[in-house]
């Protein structure tokens, strides 16, 4: 049986900093980003894919905050479904194309995954998710008065929307999934870590206006298919130790114990790789053979094992 693989896709990856993000660049990134992809596919991997969302749903919300006077506003929830759809749509497509392009025989679907959180999570009253456009301390705290945001400073200088974000607890739809990549159809699911909802007291579902993190998302669902490796493409070649100072230390490979005892001593940041090195664990734990944590393009030659960093139990 073919070996199946999870890859969380990171947000940034087809919005990425600096640009307006227009659908035009995000469509140009995807498909930049699918070049990646197509390496598993060629390899006979059985693939499913999710994103990230941070930066698109955080420009849906701001496009909520803009036009609220004239249209009614959508909760986060709903605009997290929203992106799933419309990144969703932009992978789907473009990875359809790919595989045509290669005369590849394979089926793309995108599934609208709904992610089970607890509605007593603690983050709830401590949003600690970055979401959405990057801006300067004074610009941050005019829009955070003006819509009420809570924000936070990601790097030096640069303020962001925080929002809460609920650890995983269960992945809807988590065995029509697995059928899928087990029959050889290339599924994205569980996009922007899953659209949070909870059972609420009569037993029905209900939606809660929060993000899940998409890496501890991928872990969970990596582990509900029983996928043999976790992929998670971020905007770095390698994990590093001392992240950005004169002592900085790329890891090319490491033990699952050695990832855990950095991770204890802090140095994987909470708002960036902290989640990606706690995902990694998590897989690991259950059952998965490897995860490897690069760049998109980096992928091909950590496939080789001449690039990213390799985490094994």
């Amino acid at each position: 049986m073919p070996k199946s693989v999870m890859i969380a896709l990171g947000g940034n990856a087809l919005s990425p900093k600096g640009e307006a993000g227009t659908i035009h660049q995000q469509f140009a990134h995807t498909r930049e980003s699918l070049d990646a992809i197509m390496h598993f596919v060629n390899l006979e991997y059985n693939i499913c894919l999710t994103h990230g969302n941070g930066p698109q749903v955080g420009d849906e919300l701001f496009r909520m905050e803009l036009t609220h006077s004239d249209v009614p506003p959508l909760p986060l929830g709903v605009c997290v479904a929203e992106t799933q759809g419309s990144i969703g749509y932009m992978i789907q497509q473009s990875l359809q194309n790919a595989l045509k392009e290669e005369t590849i025989d394979r089926e793309v679907v995108t599934l609208i995954t709904q992610t089970i959180v607890d509605s007593d999570d603690p983050s709830i009253k401590d949003p600690t998710k970055f979401i959405g456009q990057r801006f300067p301390k004074e610009e941050a705290e005019k829009l955070a008065q003006k819509f009420d945001w809570t924000i936070k400073e990601q790097n030096d200088g640069e303020w962001r929307q925080v929002v809460p974000s609920p650890l995983p607890q269960y992945i809807e739809h988590g065995r029509s999934i697995q059928t899928l990549v087990d029959n050889g159809i290339i599924v994205i699911a569980s996009g922007g870590g899953g659209i949070p909802a909870y059972w609420n007291e009569d037993g029905n579902l209900e939606g809660l206006d929060a993000v899940v993190d998409k890496d501890l998302s991928a872990a969970l669902l990596g582990r509900v298919i029983k996928a043999n490796e976790l992929w998670i493409i971020t905007d770095v070649d390698r994990v590093c130790l001392n992240y950005g100072t004169e002592n900085e230390e790329a890891l090319t490979e490491v033990s699952a114990s050695d990832a855990k005892q950095y991770l204890d001593e802090g140095h994987f940041q909470a708002g960036s790789m902290g989640p990606k090195i706690q995902a990694a664990l998590y897989f690991l734990k259950y059952h998965g053979d490897k995860v490897v944590i690069t760049s998109i393009n980096g992928v091909k030659d950590a496939i080789n094992g001449n690039n990213g960093t390799i985490i094994r139990n």
